[in-house]
């Protein structure tokens, strides 16, 4: 099981779009998959259409980090129907604000890695849909994570916050976790045909070099369509649904195989 922490410290980035995104490669691949929604509005767990009641969320799993209590706040998405793999959500809601604090403890920061190395035999990927902003879920989320995917924008102030979320993995690799690493940087709705973006994507290639991921997510109102009818962008069969689809499995692949390599 590979856990991909999703943040980065800029709202309106389109950080929950690319887990989706993640999802929906992880779905076309046939992983089992758990998404952890961190976000105390929830998008993550309102996009992937699950259906049903639970008796808690993941603010009782990081609380309380129990086997039971991670099945009572998990609910199925209606992207496992037919013969597809489970894709599984950890529900997010508005009792995780209560968490987002700067001075939690490290047994509490570390709870839901605690939580997932009980059912690490139960998916093949799981997703950390962190909040915008580096409070203690976010601090949570990269505890438990193999690895943390940091998504922007082509604009000076998503650089910015680039450049802090990177320095947020180091402290939490040092403090918390050393086993996390940074995969990299997506640069989401990409417009080539503006100056500005061509700029600040160069821009960000020069500061932070590899980390860059080659795949950069155009804008493309497929991925609207898509989320608007609850449903994973590859199920859509424009040629900008299957250009984004295709980036997507490409960053996913480029996950698997850097695990692969850290586990050999």
């Amino acid at each position: 099981m590979i856990v991909l922490a999703v943040c980065s410290l800029k709202g309106g980035v389109g950080k929950t779009s690319v887990t989706l995104g993640l999802v929906a490669a992880a779905r076309a691949a046939g992983l089992r998959t758990l998404v952890v929604d961190l976000d105390p509005q929830g998008d993550s767990t309102a996009g992937l259409d699950v259906d049903g009641e639970v008796s808690a969320s993941s603010a009782l799993v990081i609380d309380e980090p129990r086997r039971r209590h991670l099945r009572a706040a998990t609910l199925r998405s209606h992207w496992s129907d037919g013969d597809h793999p489970p894709v599984d959500v950890v529900v997010g809601g508005d009792d995780l604000a209560a968490m987002d604090r700067t001075d939690l403890s490290s047994r509490r920061l570390t709870s839901l890695r605690t939580v997932l190395d009980k059912v690490s035999g139960d998916h093949d990927l799981v997703l950390v849909d962190c909040p915008p902003s580096l409070g203690g879920l976010t601090r949570i989320g990269l505890a438990a994570a193999d690895r943390a995917i940091i998504v922007t924008e082509p604009g000076v102030f998503a650089i910015a916050a680039a450049d802090r979320a990177l320095r947020a993995v180091h402290d939490v690799r040092t403090q918390l976790n050393p086993r996390l690493q940074p995969l990299g940087i997506v640069i989401n709705r990409v417009r080539p045909n503006i100056g500005e973006h061509r700029y600040r994507v160069e821009e960000l290639t020069s500061l932070f070099g590899p980390l860059v991921l080659t795949q950069q997510i155009p804008e493309r109102t497929a991925v609207q369509r898509a989320q608007g009818a609850y449903v994973p962008i590859h199920a859509l069969r424009n040629p900008g649904a299957r250009e984004v689809a295709a980036l997507f499995d490409g960053i996913l692949a480029h996950a698997l195989r850097v695990a692969r390599r850290q586990r050999s």
